[in-house]
């Protein structure tokens, strides 16, 4: 059974890139792509993913807002932030929203797989940088 994704990010070639990557993986399919954050909740309410790969910064409604939507739902599809912006305060803002997991956009593809994969299991996953970002600041 594959693990059902939606790419939200507002700029099309990145949603293209990334559908075009996990299309490669034989567990994971892209059931469709959204704009912008009030686009992926109309997806996400029409399609039940189990993953959405959420954009931070996007018009209309932010990945933040988004998330914070989508996870308030029964049944709410796993979130994995992707952003090309390593601020503290989209992590933290992000998580408390609901994401399971956070991801730089220069992430490696074989990262990125594994990272579907791991939310879709019900795990949490941040970036090697965020983590070690987050230990300094608790340790």
């Amino acid at each position: 059974m594959s693990v059902r994704v939606v790419v939200a990010d507002d700029q099309e070639v990145v949603r293209a890139g990334f559908g075009a990557l996990l299309g490669t993986q034989p567990d994971l399919a892209v059931v469709a792509t959204a704009a912008d954050g009030e686009a992926a909740i109309r997806v996400c309410g029409e399609l039940r993913p189990d993953v959405v790969l959420m954009d931070v910064r996007m018009p209309v409604m932010d990945g933040i807002e988004a998330t914070r939507r989508l996870t308030a739902e029964p049944d709410a599809p796993r979130i994995l932030m992707l952003t090309t912006f390593d601020l503290d305060e989209h992590v933290y803002d992000a998580l408390v929203a609901g994401a399971s997991g956070f991801l730089l956009k220069d992430v490696t593809a074989e990262r990125l797989f594994d990272a579907v994969r791991v939310v879709a299991q019900g795990e949490a996953l941040l970036a090697p940088a965020v983590t070690r970002r987050l230990i300094g600041e608790f340790a």
